[in-house]
């Protein structure tokens, strides 16, 4: 069973915690099952009193005693049921949160190859798969091992032959069942590996819909999402057909079973080895059996895709990332100086062509860097490596003259700020959105901040002010009031270092107004990265930096450059041709 000890490895840590109440759920377990094997030498001794014509009060007490244990048995079942699904649910809850955690912390060259509903699909799908397969292992897996093994036992004490041909039985059946459990395991994995890539699509084509339907390609979603059901079917089927192994062979199991049992008892019977009673609790514990073994035929399915979930759960908890974050030192307070030192990037690892090549920068602390270039020159690039999502092929990146990986990560996040023309923004309040739900952050500083980027008026004409709703995907607010929270934020964390990648580049003119005024206000004192494709964007900066084909191609100061009719920022100040940095 080598599903159950996988899923026995991963999860025995999150239920350490509730080991309480897997005692209490194993005791109501243990208690259950006691009650079921008991009850039928009841029966047994109530068959064979009356037809040895006992008092009517004995087989009254035999069938009082019956009811009560079948009674009880039937509440400490429930009651288990119930400790096995609340004990499951908490424990993969948990797990859900480190899962959740740990795909957080990994680099985005990870996340760049795994679309969001292939990850939902796992940490909830899988997760779930798990939680439920555990609130049925325990119950009806673990618990009806138990029963099988208590009733081979008590036929042994019954009859040796009948002891030894139950105990055969038993074993053949669930060695069968375990082999076609084995055999289908493989397919049931094939089937979730289908079912997150079709989920991955879906949330793509949700994602992009406007943009499908404006540009005529719904015909071609609608062929890879009929692509991706005929590749799926044929795996569902074949995975459908390993649980249907299991169902026929628990219906030749109870034939077998009933066999056996007649096969033997008649001629016990009819020898006096055995009582008209004992060949009934004979029958009676091989129909019990039956019962357990079809109810754990009937979790084999869940067996198979908790192996296939447990493989692909461990799988994302072995994932690591490119980016260990093992740095403790802290940046020297005030603006922060940048230095590239003959930087090379990739973003993979066997790319032919380099995204920056050999790049050398440096940026005296408090001084506003405008960079320029095509698209696809390594503007952007440059931008993610002096946040850390990536970290350089060749080269170092220098701080506040300390080395980007040596600083610590909290510390790096708070005294690096970057705000992109994209800005995310959460199903929460405005508070909240500015706070990135920091409570500890007082609302005397969030008003402060407002006033200081002059933006109190905006703010306060909301319909609640900060306690305003907004909805995901910068849902409710127009592009340029996301550009305002997004430097909110970052003001807040008052960092030494601000990137702005293309902040401005789809702003009205009123907005921008309100734009300008605001990096004004957060650029003021500190050092600045602005990454345009419009000239008018790096206006206020003191050096200028132009990028092609990840090489600088000339950099220096904005107004020496502006004053050499040779230079190429010469150049594009008189044509005005910004198309030539598109």
């Amino acid at each position: 069973m080598i599903p159950v000890r996988a899923y026995w490895r991963l999860l025995r840590k999150y239920l350490r915690p509730l080991r309480a109440r897997v005692v209490v759920l194993f005791a109501l377990l243990f208690t259950g099952i006691a009650f079921q094997v008991v009850n039928p030498q009841l029966i047994r001794s109530f068959i064979d009193g009356a037809t040895a014509g006992a008092e009517l009060s004995e087989l009254t007490a035999l069938a009082a005693g019956f009811v009560l244990l079948a009674v009880g048995h039937q509440a400490l079942s429930v009651a288990a049921t119930y400790f096995a699904a609340h004990i499951g649910w908490s424990a993969t809850n948990e797990m859900r949160v480190e899962l959740t955690q740990h795909l957080l912390e990994l680099d985005l060259s990870f996340h760049k190859t795994r679309t969001p509903g292939e990850l939902i699909e796992r940490i909830d799908g899988d997760v779930t798969t798990l939680s439920n397969f555990f609130s049925a292992f325990v119950v009806q897996v673990v618990g009806n091992t138990l029963l099988v093994m208590g009733i081979v036992a008590l036929m042994w004490r019954e009859h040796p032959l009948i002891g030894l041909g139950m105990t055969i039985f038993a074993a053949a059946a669930m060695a069968f069942m375990v082999k076609i459990q084995a055999i289908a395991i493989p397919w049931w994995r094939e089937v979730k590996g289908k079912r997150a890539a079709f989920f991955g699509f879906l949330g793509e084509q949700l994602g992009g819909t406007e943009d499908i339907r404006a540009n005529g390609a719904v015909p071609y979603m609608m062929h890879r999402f009929t692509t991706i059901h005929r590749e799926w079917l044929p795996l569902e089927v074949r995975g459908r057909f390993g649980f249907s192994l299991l169902w026929s062979s628990s219906i030749a199991v109870y034939v077998f079973g009933l066999a056996l049992v007649f096969g033997l008892g008649a001629p016990l019977v009819r020898d006096g080895a055995m009582t008209i009673g004992a060949v009934y609790l004979v029958f009676h514990y091989t129909e019990m059996i039956r019962h357990p073994i079809d109810q754990i035929r009937t979790q084999m399915e869940d067996l198979q895709k908790a192996g296939a979930g447990i493989a692909r759960v461990e799988e994302l908890f072995a994932a690591t990332t490119h980016l260990p974050e093992t740095g403790t030192e802290e940046l020297p307070a005030g603006p922060l100086s940048v230095r590239f030192d003959h930087v090379d990037f990739a973003y993979r690892d066997d790319a032919d062509e380099i995204v920056l090549d050999g790049l050398e920068l440096h940026l005296a602390p408090g001084r506003l860097l405008g960079i320029l270039g095509r698209t696809g020159s390594g503007k952007s690039t440059l931008a993610r490596l002096l946040t850390r999502l990536y970290d350089p092929v060749a080269g170092t990146i220098e701080i506040g003259g300390v080395d980007l990986r040596r600083v610590d990560r909290t510390d790096r996040r708070a005294r690096i700020g970057m705000v992109t023309q994209e800005v995310q923004l959460f199903r929460a309040t405005v508070r909240e959105n500015l706070t990135f739900f920091d409570d500890t952050i007082p609302e005397e500083r969030l008003w402060a901040v407002l006033d200081e980027l002059g933006i109190r008026a905006w703010m306060a004409s909301l319909t609640n002010g900060l306690d305003t709703m907004l909805e995901s995907g910068s849902g409710g607010v127009s592009a340029g009031q996301a550009q305002l929270l997004a430097f909110t934020r970052i003001f807040l964390r008052d960092p030494g270092l601000v990137i702005l990648d293309e902040a401005s580049s789809r702003l009205d003119p009123a907005t921008e107004v309100l734009i300008e005024r605001a990096v004004d206000r957060l650029l003021g004192g500190r050092t600045g990265v602005i990454i345009a494709h419009r000239l008018a964007t790096v206006d206020r900066a003191d050096d200028i930096l132009i990028l092609d084909g990840g090489r600088v191609v000339e950099y220096g100061p904005r107004t020496a450059l502006a004053a050499d009719p040779d230079s190429r920022f010469s150049s594009l100040l008189r044509t005005g041709m910004e198309e030539l940095l598109a």
